[in-house]
């Protein structure tokens, strides 16, 4: 072996701070697929509640985005209140979206991420492009909250049978009392009560 050769192996490589585009690599875990971590639960369980808990958590993502864009698109003489209602919800949705994912995780799953895959599962209809009224985007969001609640309930209930304890309490604890709260905060709004009596 040359010197050059000895040298060539010894010598750190250069470094440089121009990022490596473009990067490809191979898919290391499959969609529906769990890994095994040791959470106590087995694969069955695990895979199971990885199932519900994306179904959950597809759902909850298009309640999010329909609470943002009906915080933009809000209009009439409870604008403001509402916007800001609709503002407030999205930011309690987005907190239950990343217990769900996190929790997908926690349990070896891979939780679903693409837009375009939620938009292949969910369970909640598409709203039109436009703009509704004001009572009709209300009622669309109570039909979401309404189905993410029947999702949960069951949901929650079969995984208790099955002991995985860690996603029955974030179904119930946080995901349901979340949506029963906010469809309550909802529904008022569509009480026809006058502000005042003359």
């Amino acid at each position: 072996m040359t010197t050059a050769d000895k040298k060539s192996k010894t010598a750190p490589k250069p470094r440089s701070s121009q990022p490596w585009l473009h990067q490809k690599g191979t898919q290391v875990q499959e969609f529906g697929t769990v890994r095994q971590l040791p959470v106590g639960l087995s694969q069955d369980t695990r895979m199971y509640s990885c199932q519900r808990l994306n179904q959950v958590l597809c759902d909850t993502r298009i309640l999010h985005d329909l609470y943002k864009k009906h915080h933009w698109l809000m209009r009439g003489q409870t604008f403001y209140q509402l916007h800001l209602l609709m503002d407030k919800h999205a930011g309690e949705q987005l907190e239950l979206i990343d217990s769900l994912a996190e929790r997908v995780q926690t349990l070896g799953g891979v939780a679903v991420g693409d837009p375009r895959h939620v938009a292949e599962i969910t369970n909640i209809p598409r709203p039109p492009n436009g703009v509704e009224e004001v009572p009709a985007m209300l009622s669309r969001l109570l039909e979401a909250h309404e189905a993410i609640l029947e999702e949960s309930h069951d949901a929650a209930a079969k995984v208790q049978e099955l002991g995985d304890d860690g996603t029955n309490d974030l179904l119930v604890s946080d995901v349901i009392r979340t949506n029963e709260l906010q469809a309550w905060f909802v529904a008022e709004h569509l009480v026809d009560t006058p502000l005042v009596r003359t």
